[in-house]
């Protein structure tokens, strides 16, 4: 592993799965904080970051879809979810000494900046942790998009997906023992094998843009660190 990271600014998709923890519902103070620490330590680095937050811990848009909502309502309710999130993460990063803006695809000037582009990379310029929120502003579109175009938006070296598994899978390795793990795979190996990735618009724009994704377990400590350092762990998605 290099003692330099491989990064210089990089694009956290954190979902809103991951912050549930071992909860069924809400946001598990423990992990956050964990979370936390570990971007702290990449801050350290010298390592620019940006986080894309999603809703699913408080509400997904599909469920407002079969409690009979129309689509449109239920994604903006997703977006508001996303941003109770980013406001929890900021919170907490900034206990840890860690300066956070906190950017909302909505306006909600009481709570979030606007999404500035030009504003959200002097940010970055600045020192500062970026939290995108509320995706990408616009129903049918996924938070996977939201963070494919922002990471692209800012000029992110990397886009890395942060889930509970530690890569891409053949299937579903909690049902399959014999479920095979890919190190590498291409955009189009995602998209003609249709592998739960990401979504099929979230992986054609990082593929039209040469975006790279990196797919790891954020469940394990220190594993963002390793990732930032080149470390080989999780699954690479490029061209």
């Amino acid at each position: 592993m290099a003692s330099e990271p491989v990064y210089r600014r990089i694009l956290l998709k954190l979902s809103g799965e991951i912050l549930l923890g071992d909860q069924t519902y809400g946001i598990e103070p423990k992990l956050v904080q964990r979370i936390a620490t570990e971007i702290r330590e990449v801050k350290e680095l010298g390592v620019q970051i940006a986080i894309v937050v999603g809703g699913g811990n408080f509400f997904r848009g599909v469920k407002g879809q079969a409690m009979g909502l129309g689509r449109a309502s239920a994604d903006y309710m997703g977006m508001l979810a996303t941003l109770m999130n980013g406001l929890a993460l900021q919170d907490v990063f900034e206990t840890q000494g860690l300066y956070t803006r906190l950017i909302s695809a909505l306006e909600v000037r009481q709570v979030a900046e606007p999404f500035i582009r030009r504003r959200a990379v002097r940010h970055l310029e600045k020192g500062r942790v970026v939290i995108f929120s509320a995706g990408t502003g616009n129903p049918f579109f996924t938070t996977d998009t939201a963070a494919s175009l922002r990471a692209v938006e800012i000029g992110a070296d990397v886009l890395l997906k942060a889930t509970k598994v530690d890569g891409v899978y053949d299937k579903d390795p909690a049902l399959f023992p014999d479920a095979v793990k890919y190190q590498e795979l291409t955009y189009m190996d995602v998209l003609e094998r249709q592998l739960r990735v990401m979504d099929a618009t979230a992986v054609s724009l990082c593929m039209d843009n040469k975006l790279p994704v990196k797919v790891f377990s954020i469940k394990e400590y220190g594993n963002l660190k390793r990732v930032v350092l080149g470390e080989s762990i999780g699954t690479q998605v490029r061209d």
